[in-house]
C-alpha cells in the first residue's frame, strides 16, 4: 500500500511537471511575441519615419535647386477668347509667361511668335468655362500649351507656363 501511495505522487509530480513545462514553454512564446511586436513598433516603425523624413527633406533640395535654375522668361502677352460654352457666352482672359530652356529657344521663340500665339489662341477657343475652373483644369491647360509650343519650336524647350492674369467673365 504505501508503495502505490508513493507511486501516485511519483505520477502526480511528474504530472504536474508536464504542467510547469508546459506553462513555461508558453510564456516564452508569449514573450518572444511581444517582444518581437514591441521591436516592430518601437524600433522599425522610427527607421522607417526617419527614412521618410530624409526622403521628404531630399525631395525639398531638389525642389529648390530646380528653382534655382530658372530659365529665360518669354511674355506672349495676354489672349482674350470666347469660350465654348454653349448656354451662356464666356470670356477667357489670360496673360501667359513661357519659361524658356535657353537664348537658342527664346531666339527661335520670338521669330515664330505668330505661330505660337495661333495655337494658343486656337486651343483656348475649344476650351468651357467647367474644364479650366479647376486646379487641375488649369494644370492640364497649362501641359498641352507646354506641347502644342514645344511642337512648333524645333528644339523644342518650354520648361514650364505661368499664367499672370486668368479670369473667366460671363458676358
Amino acid at each position: 500500500m504505501a508503495e502505490e501511495e508513493r507511486n501516485q505522487e511519483g505520477q502526480e509530480q511528474k504530472g504536474g511537471g508536464k504542467k510547469k513545462l508546459i506553462f513555461l514553454l508558453l510564456l516564452v512564446v508569449i514573450l518572444g511575441v511581444a517582444g518581437g511586436l514591441a521591436y516592430k513598433f518601437l524600433v522599425l516603425d522610427k527607421k522607417k519615419a526617419a527614412e521618410s523624413q530624409e526622403k521628404q527633406a531630399q525631395k525639398i533640395i531638389e525642389e529648390i535647386k530646380a528653382t534655382e535654375n530658372v530659365g529665360i522668361m518669354f511674355d506672349l502677352g495676354t489672349f482674350v477668347v470666347n469660350l465654348a460654352d454653349r448656354d451662356i457666352d464666356r470670356y477667357l482672359k489670360v496673360s501667359i509667361v513661357l519659361e524658356l530652356k535657353d537664348q537658342k529657344v527664346q531666339q527661335e521663340a520670338q521669330k515664330r511668335l505668330p505661330e505660337i500665339k495661333d495655337a494658343i489662341t486656337t486651343l483656348l477657343l475649344t476650351k468651357k468655362s467647367s474644364e479650366i475652373r479647376t486646379p487641375e483644369g488649369i494644370e492640364f491647360l497649362k501641359e498641352e500649351i507646354a506641347k502644342r509650343v514645344n511642337a512648333i519650336l524645333p528644339l523644342g524647350g518650354v520648361k514650364n507656363v505661368y499664367f499672370t492674369d486668368f479670369i473667366i467673365q460671363t458676358g
